[in-house]
């Protein structure tokens, strides 16, 4: 079609998830990692979810080329079955011995069992990836849950991913699903391009063709952002019926009118959202075709008056590919002045058993820049002394940095070994950790080995708030009340500013609910934090990010 054209040594643009042209943003990055995280600490539940072509397929890729070699792994495609076909299903894939004439729940969860009890004797562990997760029933997905309770006495034989859409999110948040929601270890919503990783996933894909990097105008981009709201997906069709009127009209840039003239023929028919864009997608493959005849007849008499299953394979890549295809990189835009970890990984940086909790408290009072006394090991009560305050919790990645505090991580190598490291800063989404110096590792490396734990410093905003509870009468309501009108530009008038009404609890719901916190409408720790943050928190350090 256009590759000679445009000199391509393959389609740029096709909507196929191949491998080739593999683009890890920060937020597919993030969201490897909890996979990841999910499998190497082995049991319960990791829940992928995003919405309609983000790339979770292009996860799951990625998920296969990463598995260690003592992973076995079966893929679900279409979940779309009752119990017992499932569990066939299941057992096929693993290649598990049944009899077909005699499919009983018992018979198959029997015969599972027997080859995760083989496989873990073996030294082998069991991984099993439902795709389109929001698809399933609930009778399904109460016998996926009693899957996981196939164990040894030690330990869970069975690791379950679910993959899905938004939906799968609110189906996990039922009532009646508390017990699997409540067994989930990792989940992360991988949630569309911004515009700058939309201008490097284009160019990306340009330059693995062998294409000029160039060919969009920067207005061109802008305007498929616009329209394509950063999905993937959207984004290759937009930019394939770009290119193919491009080659239509014998034009040999993509400019801003070339890409509204592709929209206009491809999405035209609908003003859809990302949540509507599920049955449209295939809808607009085709347009493009449609595209084609019509830029053509452009091209030769000009304008007329308007009259009007994915297949992914669960078989793991030889190890040459794997290495070919990954690891994620580092990017090359990391501040120079903050040293980059290429020469060893971050796993035997962890190696260095200085790596201690106090270590880490005494370095993070440097950054409030208080001292610690010399003469007495560093605790908590050492940091009380300074007017600090210690908060330790276990959060994921995303909810940690939005206290946006230096936090000691947690790492824990083996039963009983744990190191602590002081991360400072996040620079192109990869974290800076205080080593003997500060260093960038990728976000990928950190997060396998981070088990969730932290602990970050804090200083109370007045001087012994810690709490502060409906129907509290103080100056601490009085606080509450600035804070949270900075936070949501709400000026609310009251009689009795000091009193913590049902009024200023329901504001403080809403504020908990846009900030991921408990919705419990009592201000405690972790909700001080994200007030104080509000107007900046002053006098207190905070991770530099950009």
């Amino acid at each position: 079609m256009y590759n000679e054209y445009f000199h391509f040594s393959e389609l740029p643009f096709s909507i196929a998830p191949d491998p080739h042209f593999m683009f890890m943003s920060t937020r597919h990055q993030e969201g490897l990692a909890h996979l990841l995280y999910g499998i190497n600490h082995g049991g319960g539940f990791v829940a992928l979810t995003g919405e309609v072509g983000t790339g979770k397929t292009t996860l799951c890729h990625c998920l296969l080329q990463q598995l260690p070699e003592n992973i076995d792994i079966a893929l679900i495609l279409y979940p779309k079955l009752n119990a017992i076909e499932l569990l066939a299903t299941i057992c096929d894939e693993f290649r598990i011995g049944y009899d077909k004439h005699q499919q009983t729940l018992k018979n198959l969860i029997d015969a599972l069992n027997q080859h995760l009890l083989s496989a873990h004797a073996n030294g082998r562990r069991t991984v099993l990836v439902i795709d389109e997760a929001q698809n399933l029933s609930l009778e399904v997905l109460e016998q996926v849950r009693l899957l996981t309770n196939l164990e040894t006495s030690k330990t869970k034989l069975l690791q379950i991913i679910l993959v899905g859409q938004p939906e799968l999110k609110d189906l996990l948040n039922r009532r009646d699903l508390r017990q699997l929601n409540q067994r989930i270890t990792a989940r992360y919503h991988l949630l569309p391009l911004s515009l700058e990783e939309t201008r490097t996933y284009i160019r990306h894909r340009l330059i693995v063709c062998k294409g000029d990097p160039d060919l969009f105008k920067e207005n061109a981009i802008n305007k498929i952002f616009q329209l394509s709201k950063g999905i993937p997906r959207v984004i290759n069709i937009i930019c394939h019926c770009a290119l193919l009127g491009a080659y239509s009209s014998d034009v040999r840039v993509i400019t801003l009118a070339i890409i509204k003239r592709a929209a206009k023929e491809t999405l035209a028919f609908t003003n859809d959202t990302p949540t509507r864009l599920k049955p449209l997608l295939a809808i607009l493959a085709l347009s493009c075709l449609a595209a084609g005849l019509y830029y053509q007849t452009q091209a030769v008499t000009g304008p007329t008056p308007s009259k009007s299953k994915t297949i992914l394979s669960s078989k793991i890549p030889e190890k040459a590919a794997i290495k070919q295809l990954m690891p994620i990189k580092i990017p090359s835009t990391v501040d120079k002045h903050e040293p980059v970890a290429e020469v060893k990984p971050f796993s035997s940086w962890l190696d260095n058993p200085a790596l201690t909790l106090n270590a880490g408290l005494s370095n993070t009072l440097k950054l409030w820049d208080k001292e610690a006394p010399a003469t007495q090991k560093v605790d908590c009560n050492t940091v009380q002394k300074t007017g600090l305050l210690c908060l330790f919790g276990r959060d994921n990645w995303q909810d940690m940095l939005a206290f946006n505090r230096p936090a000691i991580l947690e790492f824990s190598l083996s039963p009983g070994i744990k190191r602590y490291v002081l991360l400072t800063a996040v620079q192109e989404g990869q974290p800076t950790l205080h080593f003997e110096q500060d260093i960038t590792f990728p976000l990928a490396d950190v997060l396998s080995l981070w088990d969730g734990y932290y602990l970050l410093l804090w200083q109370p905003p007045r001087p012994g708030m810690k709490v502060i509870s409906p129907g509290q009468s103080s100056d601490n309501v009085e606080w509450l009340r600035q804070q949270l009108t900075a936070a949501d530009s709400v000026s609310q008038e009251s009689k009795q500013p000091q009193f913590f009404d049902a009024d200023l609890e329901t504001r403080v719901i809403n504020f908990q609910q846009v900030s991921h916190l408990t919705p419990d409408g009592k201000v405690g720790v972790q909700t001080i934090i994200h007030l104080d943050n509000a107007t900046g928190a002053k006098g207190s350090p905070h991770i530099k990010q950009d």
